[in-house]
């Protein structure tokens, strides 16, 4: 057997500190790189682009209170809140282009309705409607994702599986810290490293797998370092600082999207709600350590940033506001509905081809 093949560690090492653009509340702002990017790898991203990202977060910080209401009243099962991780999720949705794959997990609605999906559908996992809800093809984004990192598999395989069909289409997994420590995480980073899968993996490290805290989960550094074992070019990137989430994925999408391989990035935010609408996060962790990481406010940080640089105005952020405010409204009066459904549907998506005993439960149905 010849001598094994041998590569530089260092193009998969990831910063040495979280990548930041953006000050934190009550930092002085100025026009300097604050970490992770001394040597400019990563290029500011285009204003318009911010404010289109500004926008999409406040309307999904909106959309997801107004769940949260509705879960308190009974008219969803359950609500994983994406409040403080807006940023993250905005992020992951503006990297891509339409004809990219987004797979997403049961927290990510925010993501699903900046990818163009409509909210009501997008709550439907966690209403337990009759109907499929939205339709993955037409999105180019898989069902959301509750078995923690089940998916990661599936972006690899749909990533690597498109690449053999000769076009140029990126998938990008989104995942909690928790999600790391399941052997289908590990799975998917080794298969995507051996086939170069132009593939992204997003790591939302809000620092709780539910409420077991990242150090009864990991003695690394990071979680980031987790790549560097399976040659996947790695990086970590403050998760509250949008402008820094932006110009990451936006490298790593595109640096996958040129053979060069996949990439794992870990995103330092925090769970600012519960687990879900059932969870009391005061039992396991501190009312100072959650005030502490309110001052990282994501979309705080992005609009006092915008606004010093003139970027958007004091009547624009009204302007979204109020919009965000419709948005809410009118998932509030759809989900207020109950439209009939057809009994048809409920044996559509069973078998891609339809069984005989199926067929024969169609022709009754048909007769009702």
């Amino acid at each position: 057997m010849g001598d094994r093949p041998t590569r530089s560690r260092v193009p998969w090492l990831p910063s040495e500190n979280p990548v930041r653009f953006l000050p934190r509340t009550g930092e002085a702002a100025s026009g300097k790189w604050f970490s992770g990017n001394e040597n400019g790898e990563y290029s500011l991203p285009d204003p318009e682009l911010l404010r289109t990202a500004y926008r999409k977060m406040v309307v999904g910080r909106r959309f997801d209170a107004q769940a949260t209401a509705l879960a308190r009243q009974g008219r969803l099962a359950v609500h994983p809140s994406s409040l403080g991780q807006e940023a993250c999720q905005i992020g992951a949705a503006l990297a891509l282009r339409p004809t990219d794959w987004l797979f997403p997990t049961y927290r990510d609605c925010v993501a699903l309705v900046s990818r163009g999906i409509d909210p009501v559908e997008a709550l439907t996992l966690l209403r337990g409607d009759a109907h499929c809800g939205y339709d993955p093809v037409t999105h180019r984004t898989a069902p959301q994702c509750t078995p923690l990192a089940t998916h990661t598999a599936h972006a690899a395989g749909l990533a690597h599986g498109e690449r053999l069909k000769g076009t140029d289409t990126v998938a990008l997994a989104l995942l909690g810290d928790g999600a790391t420590s399941e052997g289908d995480f590990h799975e998917a980073l080794g298969l995507a490293g051996v086939l170069k899968a132009p593939v992204v993996f997003l790591v939302q490290n809000n620092g709780y797998a539910i409420s077991v805290p990242f150090a009864a989960q990991s003695a690394a550094p990071a979680l980031a370092y987790k790549g560097v074992g399976y040659g996947v070019r790695s990086e970590q990137v403050d998760g509250n600082d949008a402008v820094a989430l932006i110009a990451v994925l936006h490298k790593a999408v595109e640096s996958a999207r040129a053979g060069d391989g996949p990439w794992l990035i870990e995103a330092h935010t925090y769970r600012m709600a519960a687990h879900t609408s059932a969870d009391d996060p005061s039992r396991y962790r501190s009312a100072e350590e959650a005030e502490a990481w309110r001052d990282r406010d994501p979309v705080e940080r992005l609009e006092s940033w915008l606004m010093e640089r003139q970027f958007l105005t004091s009547a624009e952020v009204m302007e979204i506001a109020a919009e965000a405010e419709a948005y809410a409204a009118g998932v509030r009066v759809r989900l207020a509905e109950d439209p009939a459904v057809d009994p048809r549907g409920l044996v559509d998506h069973v078998f891609s081809t339809p069984t005989p005993q199926l067929t024969e439960q169609c022709a009754a149905l048909e007769g009702c």
